[in-house]
């Protein structure tokens, strides 16, 4: 959880610093600091129930193309488990 915990500061900071570089306002990189993950968080549910979709089946067989073999075999796991 400790390591969870440092990588969520870590990057609330990394957010922070990139938009306050990009654009000098510490209100704009405060904003987009902490809306960014609510909107990552919202996305991230809806990309999750659509991943276990039937018709993201192909989706999930590009990403295995694209990462290798061993995606293709955590895939090929995940569909004996089922």
């Amino acid at each position: 959880m400790a390591k969870t915990a440092t990588f969520g500061v870590m990057h609330l900071a990394t957010s922070f610093t990139v938009t306050y570089g990009l654009t000098g306002s510490v209100s704009i990189a405060g904003i987009v600091t902490f809306v960014e993950p609510l909107v990552n968080t919202v996305m991230h549910y809806f990309f999750d129930k659509y991943w276990d979709h039937p018709k993201a089946q192909a989706l999930r067989g590009v990403v295995a193309r694209m990462t290798g073999r061993r995606a293709q075999a955590t895939e090929e796991a995940a569909a004996q488990a089922v």
